[in-house]
Order: C-alpha cells, then structure tokens, then sequence
C-alpha cells in the first residue's frame, strides 16, 4: 500500500476531502544538483492538492484531522502504465499502419499525431470506468492525530 498523510478540509456522506502538500524525494538524493528532473520537481513542490478519499472503515474523522491515506500497489502501477503507455503505443500503432501501407512520411507523422491524441481519448474512457472500481481510489487508513 502506497501511503500519504493529509488534512481534512471537508466531510460528506461517504466521502472525505483531504488536502496533501506535494512533495519531490529530489531534496535527499545527492545528485540534485545536476539532475534535470530536480528541475520539474521543484516546480510542482509545496502545491496543496485537495482529493476525495473514500472512508471504507467509517473511521471517524472531523476537519483539521491528520489523517493517513492510502493506493494500492497494484492499482498505482495499472493507472501509470494506462497514463504513460497506453497514449505511446496507440501513436505507435497509428504510424506503424500508415508506414506499411505505403504512405508517405508527413501522413505517418499525421497518423502519429492522431494516434497520439486518440491513446489520449481511450486513456480517458478507460479512467473514467476505472474511478467506479474502489481499489482505483485513495482511501482512509487511520487518524493520526
């Protein structure tokens, strides 16, 4: 289980709204300095983030509680592989038709582009009937506080 603390802004039924601060692991690594991706991480650091956490355990919470969430793995590693792999391979796809049936290169770069854009589009569809699964969304592990 993939776990973050939070805070809690808001409650409703069933639901939880809490706040995280995003943070980059980039501050411990010894080669921040000449790291690119020190760059973009520092960009998107200290922003707060407000997400709907479902509350399975009807653990009993209060706003301004800190309170632990948590992913599973397995659903984590499925919806980054749907975010980063499946927009790819669908631009990849589109080319690789359009080049084996004879076209010439600026409709294979068009195809990509389409490809590209319609990976987008599925990537979408498919997250939005993933969002109806729990096990795709955070959920409340305990209180801390």
């Amino acid at each position: 289980m993939i776990e973050e603390s939070g805070r809690v802004v808001r409650l409703e039924s069933e639901t939880v709204w809490v706040e995280t601060i995003k943070q980059s692991a980039c501050a411990g690594c010894s080669a921040q300095k000449g790291c690119g991706q020190s760059l973009l991480a520092k960009i998107g650091d200290g922003k707060r983030l407000e997400i709907q956490v479902d509350n399975p355990d009807q653990i009993a919470v209060s706003v301004d509680d800190q309170v632990l969430l948590g992913v599973g793995e397995r659903s984590f590693l499925t919806a980054s592989l749907l975010v980063y792999l499946l927009p790819v391979v669908a631009m990849f796809i589109a080319a690789l038709m359009v080049q084996i049936a004879g076209f010439a290169e600026p409709l294979v770069i068009v195809a990509a582009v389409l490809g590209l854009i319609g990976g987008f589009l599925l990537t979408r569809i498919i997250s939005n009937s993933m969002t109806a699964h729990c096990s795709y969304r955070p959920v409340l592990l305990q209180k801390l506080n």
